[in-house]
C-alpha cells in the first residue's frame, strides 16, 4: 500500500532521462508550510556542490519549502559548472512550485565527474504531479538499490515518514545514502537541531556496506507544524525508530548481498566505544566474506574489535554468534555445523560484551559477496 505523506506535504516523480535506464529519475519533495529543518551531511572533503549549497542554506537559519532531486548524476566533481549547474536546478525547482530559491534543497546521487544534464530537469520539473504520497520519491531516488526504503511512526496524532536511498559506497559520515524525515508535528527548529546530529550517529552513521564514504549524502528532517505540538521525547524517538529502521533497510539492501548483518555490542566503557566497535565488526571485510560464506570464524571479529580503538581486555570479552556462545576470555567448544546452518538466515546477530562498562552501541551491515564485485566492476561500463 502507498504511504501517505503527513498532514502538509506532497511528493512526485518523473522520468528526465537522466538514468540510461528510463526510470524514473527526479522527484520532488514539498511542504505547504514553511518547515523548521535539521540537516547532517557527508564529511568528504570531495562534497558535491548540492552539499556546499546545503550547507549554506543551513546556516541561514531560514525555513526550508522543498527538496528538489536527481538521481543517475553525483553533479560532483564538475568544476565551476557543477556549481552552477545546481544552483540552476534549485530555480527551476522554485520555478516550479512558486517558490524562491532559497526555501529549495537539492540533493544528487549517481555517476561522479558527468556534468549534469540541466536541460532534462528543465523539460522533466513541470511533468511532476504532486500526490500525498512517499512512493514515487522513493522509487525516482534510487540507483543500485533493488528496493525502495519508506518506513513510518505516529507521535499522538502527528506521524512521522522516511524516506531513503542508499546500497553501496556505504559508510559512516556518512555513506552514498540519502534520507528525507518528514512530519507534521509542531517542533522548534532550535530543538530538531540538537536532536539530529546524535539520531543520525545511532542510525546511518551505524551504517557500513563497503568502507566508503560517498561525496553527496545528507540526511535532512523537516517539520511543518501541520497537525501541532506533541511531546518532544515521544517525538524523538518516534523520529529514532523511523531513521534505525531505514539505516537497516539500507544495510539489507547493501550491493550485492544476501544478508543483513545486525552487531549488538554491550559493556563498554562509552556508548561512543560500544558504537565505534560495533562499527569495526560491521566493516571487516573479512568477517563479512565469512557472513557470506557462512563461517562462525570469530577470530575476525576479535580482530575487528581490537582495530576499532574501543578499551578491553580480550581475557574479558564475550562473543556471541546467533545465540550461540563462541567466544569467552578464550575460545569456547561449539557445534560448528549447527553455527553454520543459524548463520543461513536472512538477519545475523553479532552480540559482543566488552566487560568494561555500561556502554552500548549497535551497528548494521551485511555480507561481502562476489555481486558487490560485479556491480562496481561494471558500473560505468
Amino acid at each position: 500500500m502507498a504511504v501517505r505523506l503527513p498532514r502538509g506535504f506532497r511528493a512526485g516523480a518523473t522520468r528526465a532521462g537522466i538514468k540510461p535506464s528510463g526510470k524514473p529519475d527526479l522527484a520532488l519533495l514539498v511542504s505547504g508550510l514553511p518547515a523548521a529543518w535539521a540537516y547532517v551531511a557527508t564529511r568528504n572533503r570531495a562534497a558535491a556542490p548540492s552539499i556546499h549549497r546545503g550547507r549554506a542554506l543551513y546556516a541561514s537559519g531560514k525555513p526550508l519549502r522543498a527538496v528538489v532531486v536527481n538521481a543517475g548524476n553525483a553533479n560532483c566533481a564538475t568544476g565551476e559548472r557543477g556549481f552552477q549547474d545546481d544552483r540552476r536546478m534549485a530555480e527551476l525547482a522554485a520555478l516550479r512550485l512558486g517558490l524562491s530559491p532559497g526555501e529549495v534543497l537539492t540533493a544528487s546521487t549517481g555517476v561522479i565527474g558527468v556534468p549534469l544534464p540541466v536541460e532534462k530537469i528543465e523539460r522533466g520539473l513541470p511533468q511532476i504531479d504532486l500526490a500525498p504520497f512517499a512512493d514515487p520519491f522513493a522509487e525516482a531516488i534510487l540507483t543500485t538499490d533493488l528496493v525502495a526504503k519508506v518506513a513510518e511512526a505516529e507521535v499522538g496524532g502527528a506521524r512521522v515518514v522516511g524516506i531513503a536511498k542508499g546500497s553501496g559506497m556505504i559508510h559512516p559520515n556518512m555513506a552514498t545514502m540519502l534520507a528525507f524525515l518528514v512530519t507534521d508535528a509542531l517542533v522548534p527548529q532550535k530543538a530538531l537541531r540538537e536532536a539530529w546530529g546524535g539520531i543520525v550517529d545511532r542510525t546511518f552513521n551505524q551504517v557500513t556496506v563497503d568502507g566508503d564514504t560517498s561525496t553527496n549524502d545528507l540526511a535532512l528532517l523537516m517539520a511543518n507544524g501541520a497537525y501541532g505540538e506533541v511531546p518532544l521525547e515521544d517525538f524523538f524517538k518516534a523520529v529514532e525508530e523511523v531513521a534505525q529502521t531505514l539505516a537497516r533497510m539500507i544495510a539489507r539492501d547493501g550491493e550485492g548481498a544476501t544478508k543483513l548483518m545486525v552487531v549488538r555490542v554491550r559493556g563498554a566503557a562509552t556508548a561512543e566505544e560500544a558504537r565505534r566497535a560495533a562499527r569495526a565488526i560491521a566493516g571487516s571485510a573479512l568477517w563479512k566474506a565469512a557472513l557470506y560464506g557462512n563461517d562462525p570464524n570469530w577470530g575476525r571479529i576479535l580482530a575487528a574489535l581490537g582495530n576499532s580503538g574501543a578499551r578491553f581486555d580480550p581475557l574479558r570479552v564475550r562473543i556471541v554468534l546467533q545465540g550461540i556462545p563462541l567466544y569467552e576470555g578464550g575460545a569456547l567448544p561449539f557445534d560448528r555445523e549447527a553455527a553454520s546452518r543459524a548463520m543461513r538466515a536472512e538477519e545475523v546477530e553479532v552480540l559482543v560484551d566488552l566487560g568494561e562498562g555500561e556502554g552500548e552501541g549497535e551497528a548494521y551491515g551485511c555480507d561481502l559477496t562476489e555481486g558487490y564485485v560485479r556491480i562496481n566492476a561494471l558500473y560505468t561500463t
